[in-house]
């Protein structure tokens, strides 16, 4: 892998001083508390009175000094004892988080902050989004850096979920979106051949005058006045460089002009022969995000976000009350988020929903109701969700009705009620991904600072008694299961297009090694396009546990006892069973390998294996 010119450490020079402290991390029967940890760096201290040794120090002296000196061979799954954040790709990927540049943006919603230095409804101060700034919000740059960083402390940089934040998406030109994504694939490539093309494209920024170092404006918008809005500003400052990115598009596609790898253009062509290289690369993108509105989700978007790569939207509900989407000056009612799910659900997409209590007009009680109407409504039914509790920045034009009075935040234990239910009542197919937005307690003018929210949730629940049985709470981690420990579990919901088959190898606890989301489109549903017709849908397949290389194995890791295949197998007999010819599956860029050798075949947008419907039978299982 490449080195990093601002991580500068001679490995060789510390040899007598690491590999005995590598011994006793290694051979600890399980990974060091901090304090143990912390303990165990004042005994091996860096030479000279230079402090201790970095997460990345140790990593890099594993890789150098394997199987020397009594040192047990490098094995990635082994890594997790050094590692001091190993939750970040226990989930069996490893997600890696780039932002869109700063863009005007079709809302107007109070409740949202408006930094004209980010893209709308993101701030400065926070930790993804001082990652993109640093790097100009350039694409190549944010990836290269955050595999970097992933590489120096041990994590495993095979299995990348990409998930592109920053606005609404679907709002930017659709050069910029193929560009974006070009970009992103480019970094991995070349992170994964050892390739460091950082310089070159930090000289084409500098050229541009694209990267100062310093913010682009010191231009700040106070939502107890908003005398211009985030777009009118966000144009102001940028206006210049918008229109210099058309110009420089239309002048690249006449071939009029050479293109830089910074110009904000690519083509289609050009976008498929990256996806494809990407298909067998060493760093594989196996997950596309990106978020959206529902009101900019239209046939003609879905199907473009899918030739894109997307496997996944991650969408604002915010509210299913249409009052409290009207006060909040949302921009669209609950009538277009059931168009929107409906056909994200028809082409085959994971629905990542944010959804907010506290909103301007709401309670408690009517947010309650609102999560019962979340999960109880077929129209809705997300896989995964963010609950974000509504928090006053003072950018935002909410600082209005909360200086009038009309608003207030919910007190602590209030929201500690209100979390409490809704972890209660969300449904095991569901993942609650997050629970506080990480947005610094120091921008927040009111509102909850806790971080940690999600803990105390949890700890309340047990203290009742009571756990919840979300996915994300049920993870298996590093947990060793074998196969005659796990169970496949069966459940079936009714959801806007059809009936969805949630398939889950758990254990006898409940704790959850993998899953398959099938969908079983009604008859009476037109396909959203010819190639889906007849077709049953896999829209996820998720195996849990410590991320692995790619044909890597470790002894009783579930994403290494066969498990994905095994659901794959049942997913097709269901789908049999009940008539369908043929199973599609919506498989990411960096998967499409993975189900060629399971017996699927390329169609345009998706993957598709035939079904033996006259061999088939229905295993049914009881819901449990």
């Amino acid at each position: 892998m490449p080195g990093n010119s601002r991580y500068e450490f001679d490995v060789k020079a510390h040899r007598e001083r690491l590999i005995p402290l590598l011994k006793v991390i290694l051979k600890a029967r399980d990974r060091l508390s901090s304090r143990e940890h912390q303990q165990l760096m004042r005994r091996f201290p860096r030479p000279a009175g230079e402090g201790f040794y970095s997460l990345a120090n140790l990593v890099e002296a594993w890789r150098a000094f394997a199987g020397q000196d009594g040192l047990p061979e490098f094995d990635e799954a082994l890594l997790y004892k050094l590692r001091r954040k190993p939750v970040r790709t226990l989930s069996g990927v490893t997600p890696l988080t780039v932002l869109t540049k700063p863009f005007p943006c079709p809302g107007t919603c109070i409740f949202c902050p408006n930094d004209i230095r980010m893209p709308k409804s993101y701030l400065a101060d926070e930790p993804g989004a001082q990652r993109a700034e640093k790097n100009a919000f350039d694409p190549y740059l944010q990836t290269y850096m955050r595999l970097q960083t992933y590489h120096n402390l041990g994590h495993s940089t095979d299995k990348i979920e990409i998930i592109i934040l920053g606005g609404t998406w679907s709002f930017y030109p659709e050069t910029y979106q193929i560009w974006f994504v070009m970009r992103i694939l480019a970094a991995l490539h070349d992170f994964g051949q050892g390739i460091d093309r950082r310089a070159d494209v930090l000289a084409a920024l500098r050229e541009r005058s694209m990267f100062a170092g310093e913010p682009v404006s010191n231009v700040t918008i106070h939502g107890s006045q908003m005398t211009a809005s985030y777009n009118q500003t966000v144009q102001d400052i940028y206006a210049g460089e918008m229109y210099r990115s058309r110009g420089m598009a239309a002048e690249i596609a006449s071939g009029t002009r050479l293109r830089s790898v910074v110009d904000e253009y690519a083509t289609w062509d050009e976008l498929e022969a990256a996806q494809r290289e990407n298909e067998t690369a060493a760093c594989r993108a196996v997950g596309l995000v990106i978020e959206t509105r529902p009101d900019h989700i239209s046939e003609e978007e879905v199907i473009r976000v899918r030739r894109l790569g997307c496997t996944k939207v991650q969408i604002g509900f915010q509210s299913l009350n249409d009052r409290v989407l009207d006060m909040n000056e949302r921009g669209h009612d609950v009538a277009a988020t059931r168009r929107a799910v409906k056909l994200l659900r028809k082409a085959g997409f994971k629905i990542h929903a944010h959804w907010m209590p506290n909103l301007y007009g709401s309670s408690p009680r009517a947010d309650l109701d609102d999560y019962d109407r979340l999960f109880g409504d077929p129209d809705f039914r997300p896989d995964e969700l963010k609950i974000y509790p509504c928090s006053l920045i003072e950018s935002a034009e909410l600082m209005q009705p909360y200086q009038a009075g009309d608003w207030r935040p919910y007190t602590h234990d209030e929201l500690l009620d209100l979390l409490v239910h809704c972890f209660k009542r969300t449904p095991a197919y569901c993942r609650l991904t997050r629970v506080i937005r990480d947005i610094p307690g120091s921008d927040i003018v009111a509102g909850n600072k806790v971080t940690n929210f999600r803990q105390l949730v949890e700890r309340e629940l047990e203290r009742r008694g009571e756990r919840s049985v979300d996915i994300r709470a049920r993870e298996i981690g590093l947990k060793k299961v074998s196969e005659a420990e796990l169970r496949l579990d069966r459940m079936s919901y009714e959801s806007s297009v059809g009936e969805e088959i949630f398939l889950q190898f758990i254990t006898e606890e409940s704790d959850i090694a993998g899953f398959l989301r099938l969908s079983l489109p009604c008859a009476a549903e037109e396909p959203l396009t010819e190639e889906l017709r007849g077709a049953a849908m896999i829209r996820e397949v998720h195996v849990y546990g410590l991320a692995l290389g790619i044909g890597s194995a470790h002894s009783g890791r579930a994403q290494h006892v066969g498990l994905g295949s095994r659901l794959i197998e049942s997913a097709a007999e269901i789908a049999a069973a009940r008539g369908f010819r043929r199973l599609a599956v919506i498989s990411s860029i960096g998967t499409r390998a993975y189900y060629r050798k399971r017996g699927f075949r390329d169609g345009e947008l998706y993957q598709f294996r035939d079904l033996d419907v006259s061999a088939a039978q229905d295993l049914t299982v009881p819901l449990e």
